[in-house]
């Protein structure tokens, strides 16, 4: 498991140069949140749930709904209306989605070139955009009815960018540079 490797092979690693000697210094994955928007399907049930159910199968929990917090007449968006789709992992599940994403979804998206640098905060955060989600394994693409987007932020406690690269990159994640 990818937690396991961090911890007996990556703390030790990192301590001294980014942890100040102590493996409790080194940066850590806190969360990874999911989001999907819905878009114009916001008023048809049956393709909501069919969202629901889809990112539900992809995470290993169920999602919550989204509502505008505010009115967007340029979106034709009210305030209390529906918006998407989100949902948080935290630790074991967290592990596992993320050793997914690095492993099987990145490398199956349709002209990946690596992540780049530019997708972090500048709080040690990283987002990444996925523009299909039939690149996830638990989806099959001949039984979508509609390609859907995600939106996966992965919160580390890093505090600054370098740190969290580092961290990442040694997690394997596919960074351009």
């Amino acid at each position: 498991m990818l937690k396991e490797i961090y911890q007996k092979e990556i703390v030790p690693k990192l301590k001294d140069e980014i942890g100040k000697g102590s493996p409790y210094g080194v940066p850590t994955l806190v969360k990874i949140v999911l989001n999907c928007g819905v878009g114009r399907e916001k008023d048809q049930r049956e393709s909501l749930d069919k969202a629901k159910e889809e990112l539900s199968r992809i995470a290993g929990q169920t999602p919550s709904f989204r509502l505008a917090k505010k009115a967007i007449s340029s979106f034709s968006i009210r305030e209390g209306d529906l918006v998407g789709l989100s949902l948080t992992l935290r630790g074991r599940k967290m592990w596992d989605f993320f050793e997914k994403l690095v492993k099987v979804v990145l490398p199956r998206t349709r002209d990946f070139a690596g992540i780049s640098r530019k997708s972090f905060d500048g709080h040690g955060n990283l987002t990444v955009g996925i523009g299909e989600h039939t690149a996830f394994p638990e989806i099959d693409p001949h039984k979508v009815e509609k390609i859907r987007g995600l939106e996966i932020t992965i919160v580390t406690n890093a505090g600054d960018d370098e740190k969290a690269y580092r961290v990442l990159k040694e997690l394997g994640m596919p960074f351009r540079d």
